[in-house]
């Protein structure tokens, strides 16, 4: 079995493969300071209250965009796994030729989300993926990443909104249950939901009218299903495109395991 790990700055989502089938999925808090001991215990309590051999794993890949964290998550899966964990970088991706102009600055889950989407769609394509940045990823014809967009998260638009007015309340984001707001939840919701599927259809009105009308668009990330559901130009939401593309790097490294 192979454990997926997406380690985000709010959220790590945890994947638990067998064979090619995602089996198990997990969406826990980012923890900046957790130590490799915590991760263990943590994860042995996950898989025993699933019933899932501690010792059946075989393979360890992760996304990191949360360096403080990249130390206790190699020495947990180390101490806890006796497996040397493999972790994404540019020089481990192979199959997407990285354009970037230092490709070292590419996140991570960007470039997973890059591979996965190719493997996956086809190209050209987009990546939209909803996460505490919303980020853009385009990949060619070619399996060439290109380069993308970087916004803020909505999660970040609420919070400051919230903190910087002093009668807003903070509010949950949803579809608005109509488009004029006739009270201020209403109305931060609306506000909300049209404001990131306009700024989201606005982009990629661009990025298609660039890359030509066959490019294909995905969303993944915590709000993917609602913001397509909205959307004029994105037309699938995979919520599971990031572990996908950990799984396809690590079949593509034909690591051994260690």
């Amino acid at each position: 079995m192979l454990l997926a790990l997406d380690v985000g700055n709010t959220n790590i989502t945890i994947g638990l493969f067998q064979g090619e089938k995602l089996a198990h999925r997990w969406r826990l808090r980012t923890v900046h300071d957790q130590t490799e001991d915590e991760w263990g215990i943590l994860l042995r309590n996950l898989f025993s209250f699933h019933q899932i051999d501690f010792h059946a794993i075989s393979g360890i890949a992760i996304s990191s965009v949360v360096p403080p964290l990249n130390t206790a998550l190699e020495s947990m899966a180390r101490r806890y796994f006796d497996r040397s964990p493999l972790f994404v970088t540019d020089e481990t991706v192979k199959g997407l030729t990285v354009r970037y102009d230092n490709p070292r600055e590419v996140g991570a889950d960007r470039l997973v989300n890059g591979v996965a989407a190719f493997h996956k769609y086809g190209g050209p394509c987009i990546v939209v993926d909803l996460g505490t940045a919303i980020t853009f990823d385009v990949v060619s014809a070619r399996a060439e990443y290109l380069g993308g967009i970087i916004c803020p998260g909505i999660g970040i638009s609420i919070d400051a909104l919230f903190s910087r007015t002093a009668k807003l309340p903070k509010v949950e984001f949803r579809e608005p249950a109509k488009l004029i707001g006739t009270n201020t939840v209403g109305s931060i919701q609306a506000g909300l939901y049209y404001g990131a599927i306009g700024m989201i259809d606005g982009i990629l009105e661009r990025l298609i009218a660039e890359m030509g009308v066959e490019t294909k668009t995905v969303a993944t990330g915590g709000q993917a299903r609602l913001i397509v559901q909205g959307s004029k130009y994105l037309k699938d939401a995979d919520e599971d495109l990031t572990l996908e593309g950990l799984k396809q790097i690590w079949n593509q490294t034909n690591r051994p395991n260690n």
